[in-house]
């Protein structure tokens, strides 16, 4: 009700004072309203009279100036009756439009606000704010009902290779007979995500954190929130939450923890903190890093919802490509582990997986771009494939891609002169 009074009284004081000035008459045409144009030349005038009989202006001289003070009197005096004979329109007419003009100010007043605004909102401090965060962030959904109302997986995506489907299957069979053991479950993580088949993934990563015990890495746990969160169809859940501080605990300047707790604060009307934590990402770079181009998207709109004056600062002009990740989880293509676990299979299935991933990884790489440590895997493994043609190929491109960009080039480099084909 304060709002509404405080509003309606706001309204009938621009409308009175509009009413005042529109219903005011002029003086009437043939009155003796002066201006003070009209004065100044009256004033100046009476000096050129004076002037003449102190003598020390001329007759001839004091004829002309007085012609042209007489001019511009007659000209100001035109204008002042002009004026008042353009604002003293018909009573009736005045009133009318005045009439007009109260209803449009009162009725588009309070239309924009019952439009635009939030009729019988409460009026929010600070504390209160804050506290219905904390109220909204408590009652979020568990991962567990997050994943009961999610679609359920009907097979890998639409043209993913027969022979890569059938390699996934056997690593899931093995796994059956090998449960707990962390480089298989490692592969599966990776390779459920590449079919698409997150609760499956998310399973086995929660497995494999549990395997870990206290030997699990803020990397791990930062990895397992993002598993959780891809599952949750982009929502931090409590139980990612959870896995996002413990990871912080471990290392505070982890960058994908960094990135997905300030999503969870975006989430529960905390823009304040996620932005805090977002713009000491951006400014931390790299300009490639996967983390940056949501963040960018992103940013602004959470700058003002918090209130902060902030512009997006420009792209670095040299960054056409994603910046070095040392860590080989999360990569796609074959890796080492992947290199190894398919030493079990029958030299036909172990070629044919191999090669499904390569195929895969520079399909990517060519359409989407990916890190140095991507591009140096798939010249390397075409090398130990001894594709040295095509690993050439690959490499010749890397140049360019990753020309001036130092240590992501020599990343690369290595890869190259490792495959025997750069020196």
């Amino acid at each position: 009700m304060v709002f509404w009074a405080i509003t309606g009284a706001a309204t009938l004081a621009v409308v009175l004072i509009l009413a005042r000035q529109m219903l005011r008459r002029m003086p009437d045409a043939g009155g003796d309203e002066i201006t003070s144009d009209m004065q100044i030349y009256r004033d100046q005038l009476k000096e050129l009279d004076r002037d003449v009989e102190r003598g020390t202006v001329g007759k001839d001289e004091a004829e002309r100036t007085r012609l042209e003070i007489s001019r511009r009197l007659l000209e100001a005096d035109r204008k002042a009756q002009a004026r008042v004979r353009s604002t003293n329109a018909p009573e009736g007419a005045t009133r009318i439009a005045m009439g007009i003009v109260a209803m449009a100010l009162i009725l588009g007043a309070f239309g924009f606000y019952w439009t635009l605004g939030e009729p019988g909102a409460e009026d929010l401090g600070l504390k209160k704010r804050i506290a219905q965060a904390d109220e909204l962030r408590d009652a979020r959904p568990s991962q567990a009902e997050i994943e009961a109302e999610r679609p359920e997986w009907t097979g890998a995506p639409e043209g993913t290779p027969a022979d890569y489907i059938k390699l996934v299957d056997t690593l899931r069979e093995k796994m059956k007979e090998t449960p707990d053991d962390p480089q298989g479950l490692n592969l599966l993580v990776q390779h459920e995500t590449a079919v698409g088949n997150h609760i499956a993934a998310r399973e086995a990563m929660d497995r494999l954190v549990e395997i870990k015990g206290d030997e699990v890495t803020s990397d791990d746990l930062a990895r397992q929130a993002d598993v959780m969160i891809m599952t949750a169809g982009g929502f931090v859940s409590p139980e990612a939450e959870e896995a996002l501080r413990v990871s912080l605990i471990k290392d505070p300047r982890n960058p994908v923890a960094r990135y997905y707790t300030g999503l969870m604060f975006a989430q529960n009307s905390r823009p304040d903190l996620a932005f805090r934590l977002w713009r000491a990402l951006l400014e931390e770079g790299p300009d490639g890093a996967p983390w940056i181009t949501p963040i960018r998207s992103q940013i602004e709109g959470l700058a003002q919802m918090a209130g902060e004056n902030f512009t997006l600062p420009p792209r670095a002009p040299k960054a056409t490509a994603p910046l070095p990740s040392t860590e080989p989880d999360g990569l796609a293509g074959p890796t080492a582990e992947d290199m190894a676990a398919a030493e079990e299979m029958s030299a036909e299935d172990r070629q044919d997986m191999i090669k499904g991933m390569v195929e895969q990884l520079s399909e990517r790489l060519a359409t989407e771009g990916g890190t140095p440590a991507e591009w140096a895997r798939l010249i390397t493994v075409l090398g130990v494939l001894g594709d040295t043609e095509r690993a050439a190929a690959i490499w010749k491109e890397a140049q360019q891609t990753f020309a001036g960009l130092g240590e992501p080039f020599e990343i690369v480099k290595q890869a190259a002169i490792q495959a025997g084909v750069a020196e």
